[in-house]
Formats: structure tokens, C-alpha cells, sequence
């Protein structure tokens, strides 16, 4: 063992003479500990908002779609078979889209109405896995059939049986004036998404009856598309549109929710910067700790220094005290960060219960759990970011140990 990690580990005792040292690099230790932990929670939260986010968004709405001028596109077969030759794309479905009010004597809410043929929604979402009750396979032309949002269903205070009022801004002309199309739906399923926005603003009907009633006739609104890979989709869609035939409108799943992830990209950047700061505390109390240790064992310095040791041996002793205090409590952090984001959602549930209240509402939320999911890489980024730190803040302390003169240290001794 080379004698400057042997001194080095031994002054990480101080001398019973000051109790004090030892008291200060244990709360610098727990700084960096606390520092650490409350990083790599906070970014596995916002990691795992982004990732149920994501998941949610896309099994509500497409990796892409292609849609006509004016919101109508007459020769969507046509579109649907060209999107179908590309090997990235695995699957296209056309849809109809509008706004309607629903109403239910005097239970009236807003809706985003949305026209699909069951059988082919399956192939570009996974709206069928979040029937809760009922089933898309009863959304058949003719029968005029409605699947509700769980939030919506209960706004309506409607169940699946009971029938609601869709009124639609198409008008129809009569003698007494325009007056806005309305048709009676039989609700037949309702489906919980688990993000609010789809949960109390969109209601499913059949495509030929959305068509029927939003006066498209034949048309479409669009086709939604679905990829190999979704993260791709955005550089995929970009070269395809140019190939298809036809004047078309072109957007992807990031373009439709771009403001979600890059306030949550900016949010993890600030918050990485800002709890980072809880880390330099603790690590510039290392600082403090190894001046007071330099201060103490001045003369044991001097005798190193008059049997021979050289400047930067010394310089390596309280480099070595300072780097395993913080090495210990960054592991220490790591170790508590990832225990705690594994276990977030017990420990948010027993707060809730403690404190009689709730955290997360879905309504601002658009989720009511805390997710959390632990990435490797910005493990590693805070462990070393830590590290680096603490291994910084020995610096000057290890200097201006170098720099003692065995003379001068020994003059009163």
C-alpha cells in the first residue's frame, strides 16, 4: 500500500482531540448522499412521466397521418394502398375526425368525435386495450354506435345502454333557419385511457356514420399510419410524403404533442442544473473539512515533508481523504436514489394515505400515478458529475497542504 493512501484513509479519523472534523465530513458526506438520491429520483419521475406519456399518447392516436385539403380526402384508398408499399410502414387506417357536443337531458359536454373502422384501428392503435367496457367490434355504419372516455361517460352520467344526443356545426337548412345536425347514439363501450385529455374529450362512433353525419359522403378526413420504428417516424414521413401522389397534409405523433416533451426535455435539463447545486454544496463542504484537517496536522505535514516526502505526496494525501469521502457518498446516493425511485409509487400511495390528499390530478396531469424509470445513462451522468465535484473541491486544500514549510510548521512545536 503506498503510504499516501495510507495516511490519506487514516486522517479520515481525526484524532480524538477534534471530534469536530469527524463531525463535518459526515455531514458533507450525507449533503452529497441526500444530493444524489434526490437527482436520480427527480429524473427518473420526469423519465417516467415522458415514457407513460408517450405510451399513452400513441395508444390513443397514430405515429403519423396523412391528411387531405380542408380536412377532407376523397381518394383515400388510394393513398392507403401507396403508404402500404413502404416496408416502414406496417399498417394505415383511415378515420374521420370533427367536433360535436354530446348531450344528455341536461348533461351537455364538448368532444372531439372520431369515425374508425374497427377492425383496421386495431392495426395502428391500441384503443381496444383500453376498453373497460363494451367492445370497438360494436361500432358498426348504420347502427349509430358511440364508445365513450371514462371521464366523458361520466360527465354525461351515462353507462353503456343508455343513449346521448351528438350535435355536430354541419347544418341543415329549413324553413325556419340553419339548424345544426344532430343524431341519437346508443353508447356501447367506454374505455379508459389513463390520460385525461382522450379520457374526457373523445368519443368513437362508426366512420360511416361520422361520415353520414359531418356531410364527407365517400370522404375521409385522413389516414393514420403506423411504423416499424416510432422514433423514426418523423424522418421517415419526411421522405416518404414527397412520393405519394397528390397534394396532402403531413404530421407525425411529436409534431402533435412537439409541446409536452420539449417542456419536459427542458424541465429535466433545469432541474438537473438546479439539484445539481445540492450536490456542490455537500462537496464544497470537503472544502472546509480538509483546511481544518490541514490546519490540524501541520506539524504531522512537516515531519512527511523533513523524512523526505515530496510536495505533490502530500498533495496526494488529502486528495485521498477527499476523494473517498466523496466516492462513499456518491455511492451511498446512488444507492438510495435508485431504492427510492423503485419503490416511488408505494411511497407516494402511503403519503397520500398519510396526509389524506392527493398528489397527481389527472386534470393537470394528465395521469394520476408518479411514474418513475431509472436510466442507466443519467445514473451514470449524476455519479460522476458528483464525483467529479468532490474530487475538485479537494484541490485547493491539497495545495495549500503541499505548500507547508516543515520550518516554519515546527517553529512551536
Amino acid at each position: 500500500m503506498r503510504y499516501e493512501w495510507f495516511i490519506g484513509t487514516r486522517y479520515l479519523r481525526s484524532g480524538h482531540q477534534n471530534r469536530f472534523i469527524s463531525f463535518i465530513s459526515l455531514i458533507s458526506m450525507l449533503g452529497i448522499v441526500l444530493g444524489v438520491a434526490t437527482l436520480i429520483v427527480v429524473l427518473s419521475v420526469m423519465n417516467g412521466f415522458e415514457s407513460e406519456l408517450r405510451g399513452r399518447i400513441l395508444g390513443m392516436t397514430s405515429h403519423a397521418t396523412v391528411m387531405g385539403e380542408r380536412g377532407r380526402l376523397a381518394e383515400w384508398r388510394r393513398v392507403q394502398e401507396q403508404v402500404k408499399r413502404f416496408p416502414q410502414i406496417t399498417a394505415a387506417a383511415p378515420y374521420v375526425e370533427g367536433e360535436g357536443m354530446l348531450v344528455n337531458g341536461k348533461y351537455v359536454s364538448g368532444a372531439t368525435v372520431r369515425g374508425i373502422v374497427p377492425e383496421q384501428e386495431k392495426t395502428v392503435g391500441r384503443l381496444d386495450a383500453h376498453m373497460i367496457e363494451g367492445s370497438l367490434d360494436s361500432l358498426r355504419g348504420g347502427e349509430y354506435r358511440v364508445v365513450l372516455g371514462k371521464a366523458l361517460a361520466e360527465e354525461l352520467r351515462v353507462k353503456v345502454g343508455d343513449t346521448v344526443v351528438l350535435v355536430v356545426a354541419k347544418g341543415n337548412t329549413t324553413p325556419v333557419g340553419v339548424m345544426p345536425r344532430m343524431r341519437r347514439f346508443k353508447v356501447s363501450g367506454v374505455f379508459n385511457a389513463g390520460m385525461y385529455e382522450y379520457d374526457r374529450g373523445l368519443a368513437v362512433v362508426a366512420m360511416a356514420d361520422a361520415a353520414r353525419l359531418y356531410k364527407l359522403q365517400d370522404s375521409v378526413t385522413g389516414v393514420r399510419l403506423a411504423f416499424e420504428d416510432l422514433f423514426r417516424a418523423p424522418a421517415l414521413l419526411a421522405d416518404i410524403a414527397p412520393q405519394l401522389d397528390g397534394v396532402f397534409y403531413t404530421s407525425d405523433w411529436t409534431q402533435k404533442h412537439a409541446n409536452f416533451f420539449r417542456s419536459i426535455e427542458y424541465t429535466k435539463s433545469m432541474m438537473f442544473v438546479i439539484l445539481l447545486l445540492i450536490v456542490a454544496v455537500g462537496a464544497f463542504n470537503i472544502v472546509s473539512t480538509l483546511v481544518m484537517v490541514v490546519k490540524e496536522k501541520q506539524s504531522d505535514i512537516a515531519i512527511l515533508r523533513t523524512v523526505g516526502a515530496r510536495p505533490r505526496s502530500v498533495l496526494a494525501v488529502f486528495i485521498v481523504q477527499g476523494a473517498i469521502i466523496g466516492l462513499f457518498g456518491t455511492l451511498a446516493g446512488v444507492g438510495l436514489g435508485i431504492v427510492l425511485s423503485l419503490n416511488l409509487t408505494r411511497v407516494v400511495q402511503w403519503l397520500e394515505h398519510l396526509l389524506n390528499t392527493q398528489f397527481m390530478d389527472a386534470r393537470v396531469y394528465f395521469m394520476s400515478e408518479l411514474p418513475a424509470l431509472i436510466e442507466s445513462s443519467d445514473v451514470w451522468r449524476i455519479a460522476l458529475t458528483a464525483f467529479a465535484l468532490c474530487c475538485l473541491s479537494t484541490l485547493y486544500p491539497a495545495w495549500r497542504a503541499a505548500r507547508t514549510q516543515p520550518a516554519e510548521a515546527l517553529r512551536h512545536e
